[in-house]
This record gives structure tokens, sequence and C-alpha cells, in this order.
């Protein structure tokens, strides 16, 4: 079949088969099939949109295009968690420590920090000689005898999706909501795991702002890992403020061990511990086949027995400090040095730290998320090209959050740095995202919606959405 043939049955608003498919996205893998074709099929998808059988379909071709992870010697359902990225999301790094220490084998690939999102494989890097480049072997080896593995993202793991996302980046068709989710979830169905939760922010920290395309997104991944047979479940939560109280990678590790300690921020660990719960429930052995019940998206309800169970069972791996030896077993496994779990001095630590005064008294009522990630950023904790350095050690510690009573003169944060000048900045951009007002204020909840079955399918014909996300 010609190439050119499946660009006008896409931009005619065809749908494509699993055979179509394969010829576009294995021929572009292999070179045979050429940059500006495949920009104009991405083009025609932006604006047609995918039906929701065919972006299933692509996602599994794409996970297919290299190798994939056979997780089955394990012998049990195994977990994996994904957020789309905020800012002060150390989520994972508490999540896994609990699912882990209830039993239920986590295994996650992720990537570093781009922009103003923060990654889950820098944050490690704070614990000195740890090994986040697994090889499969070694990934599955740990999974098997420590029950929990976090390692970097494998170049050999769906290779088209790095093809066909290096393309979108400089073709203007990233922000299309079939693309979007094919890209996440054929790297989640390539590394094995058959229990898979997703955390889609949404708020002016994340990648998807409001919350309809959060929702939607959530919705459109939920049903490809169905359709692969995977048990999925998904929250959509609020980054419209960071998650936490600590915004840069030494300073997120720190607040995730005190988390795991028992004395971590409440938002965070209430937020932690419904995520893990979730996880859980879906990997019991009584858990409901994916697609058995009928779809529908879930609203926050009084939790069920199975539920209750699960919760339980976290709020127990927290409280005896199971979870916290869970994560030290990783650490120790992939050979970094856990003295900090007993000395958080022993992280990378700034040489300069500022208190950022209040200047009225009242009540916070806006610390915006992308502000606060810029000043991050400025301080030299993010980067803003791939393979750019970071400076871990540096980043924002927020003393008051929005809906929290503030003094004049009162510190609302602390900024550590180890250059005066990106100090001085960084403390002026960081006054900008901050509003304090007269009136009580009431924060919204982390967790906004959740999908805890199979998010409801559009009707036959009507493709995802074609719309910019």
């Amino acid at each position: 079949m010609r190439i050119v043939d499946l660009i006008e049955k896409k931009r005619e608003g065809g749908a494509h088969s699993r055979e179509e498919l394969q010829t576009l996205v294995g021929g572009y893998v292999r070179g045979e099939v050429p940059d500006y074709q495949v920009a104009a099929w991405l083009m025609t998808v932006c604006w047609r949109g995918m039906l929701p059988e065919e972006a299933a379909t692509l996602t599994q071709v794409m996970a297919a295009s290299g190798s994939q992870l056979d997780l089955s010697p394990i012998g049990r359902s195994v977990a994996d968690k994904h957020s789309t990225g905020g800012v002060g999301d150390k989520t994972s790094l508490v999540v896994m420590p609990l699912v882990a220490a209830c039993g239920v084998p986590v295994a996650k690939m992720s990537g570093r920090g781009l922009g103003f999102t923060g990654g889950t494989i820098d944050k490690l890097e704070s614990f000195p000689g740890i090994r986040v480049d697994l090889d499969a072997s070694a990934f599955v080896r740990q999974l098997g005898e420590v029950g929990m593995v976090i390692t970097g993202q494998s170049v050999d793991l769906a290779p088209a999706d790095g093809k066909l996302y290096a393309l979108r980046d400089v073709t203007g068709t990233v922000p299309s909501l079939p693309l979007i989710a094919s890209s996440i979830m054929s790297k989640k169905l390539a590394a094995g795991a058959n229990v898979v939760l997703l955390d889609v922010k949404t708020g002016s920290g994340a990648f998807m702002r409001d919350r309809d395309s959060a929702r939607e997104l959530a919705q459109a991944m939920v049903g490809i890992g169905v359709a692969a047979g995977r048990r999925m479940a998904a929250v959509v939560s609020d980054m419209s403020q960071p998650l936490g109280r600590a915004v840069g990678n030494a300073l997120e590790v720190a607040e995730a061990l005190d988390t795991l300690e028992g004395h971590g921020p409440p938002e965070l660990t209430e937020f932690a511990v419904e995520l893990a719960s979730i996880i859980v429930e879906l990997a019991s052995d009584d858990a409901p086949t994916a697609g058995a019940e009928d779809p529908r998206l879930a609203p926050a309800q009084a939790e069920q027995s199975g539920a209750a169970s699960a919760r339980g069972r976290v709020a127990e791996a927290l409280r005896s400090g199971a979870a916290l030896r869970a994560f030290r077993r990783m650490i120790e496994a992939q050979g970094g040095n856990p003295a900090a779990f007993d000395d958080r001095s022993r992280l990378p630590t700034a040489r300069l730290r500022r208190p950022l005064l209040a200047e009225t008294g009242g009540y916070v009522a806006r610390l915006d998320a992308l502000t606060i990630a810029r000043a991050g950023i400025l301080l030299g904790g993010g980067r803003e090209r791939k393979g750019d350095p970071i400076d871990l050690s540096v980043g924002i510690v927020l003393l008051a959050k929005v809906g929290e009573q503030v003094q004049p003169g009162e510190p609302i944060a602390v900024l550590h740095a180890n250059d005066e000048q990106r100090l001085a900045q960084a403390e002026g951009l960081l006054r900008s995202g901050l509003e304090i007002v007269a009136t009580p204020v009431q924060p919204l909840p982390i967790i906004l919606e959740r999908l805890l079955t199979p998010a409801a399918p559009p009707p036959a014909r009507a493709p995802l959405s074609g719309k910019r996300v």
C-alpha cells in the first residue's frame, strides 16, 4: 500500500486498520517512510482525530516496534504508576514503596525532568552511586528479588514513540489527544506491567491546563490500556499549586522520606495513600477483569469493602515503616548510598538559604505552580533542553499553601541556592506567583476526579478529539 493513500484516507476522516498502521509506523522506524510523509499524516491526525479502537491499535503497534518486557516470571500482578508531570511531584517515591510493602511488585521506567516538570530519575540521583540505567535482565531480576525497581526509559522500548515524538516536536503536532495518549501508553504497554494507575495533572503547572482536556486524556489512556488487557485506573489531580511543600530534586527526596516516616505534609500523605490503595485494590486476586463491568466514570463515593481493605493494608505499611524499608531496599539494590534515610544532610545540600517574607497578612490565595517551577529552574534545578546539567541541591520549600493564614513578615517559603545572582532573580519571580488576600480561601482538593473503572467509550463513530489540547 502507498503511504500517500494512508495520508489521504485520514485526511478524509477514515480510520486505519492494524495492517495500515503497521505499514506506516514500521516503515518509519526502519527508515523506509520519509519524515515528510509521516509529518503530513501526523497533521491529519491532529485535525481529524482517531476512533478509540484506532488509537488503541496505534498504541499496540508502537509498543511492538521494539523490545517488550516479559514480567510473567514474577508470577504475580506487577503494577506501574504514571504521572503526566507536575511541580513538586515526588509521589512515585512514596506510592511505589507503599504498594511494594503490601506485597504487590512495582516496576517503573521513568524519565528525566524537562522544562517545568521534574523527573523521578533526577530525584533518585540524589542518592550517590545509584544506577538508573538497568538493562532488561537486571530490571526483571531486581523486581523478582526486591519487589520494586525504578530505572530510566530503555531506548529499546517503543522506539517508534521516540521517532514520532521527535517529529511531532518540530512539526507542531504535539498537542493531539490520540497522539499524546498513544505516546504515553505505548511505553507503559512495552514495560510489561499489567496493572497501571495514571495520574493526569491539570492546572497551571501541568501539561493539560484545563480539566476537561485532562479528563478526556485520562479516559483515552484508560481505554487504550483496557483494550490491551491491562487493569487500569486514573485520577485527574490538581496542579494549580505544587504538590507537597518541596520543589527541587534533593528537597523532594527528603520530603518523600519524611512522608514514609509518617511526618510528611498531610496533603501529600493522603494523596499517596489514596493512589497506593487504588493500585493495591486493582492488583488484588479478586480484582475484576478490566472491562468486565459496565464502564463509567466513577465519582468519589464511600469505599467498598475491597477498597477499604486495600486502604487498611496501605495505612499499615506506612504506620509500621514497612514502606520506608521497601524504599531503602530498592536504593541499596541499585547501588545507592542509603545514608540519607538516617541523616538528611547526606543529600545534596545548597550553600545559601533565604526566606521569602510575607509583605502583608492574610490568607494565601494563589501559589502559581508554573511560576514556582520557573523560579526553581532559575536556581538551577531544572533543564530547558535534554542533556542540560542540573543542580540537585537547589529549590524551594513552601511554608504556607493555598488557604493557610500568614502574618506580616512571616516566612512563606525558603529558597535554597548556590548562586547569589540566581537567588535574587528567583526571589523576585517567586513573589510574583504568590497572592495573599484578607478573607479565608478554600483550596481545591488534590484529586478532582477518579476513573476507577474503564472510562465509557465514545459512540462508535465518534473520534478521539482532533482539537488541540
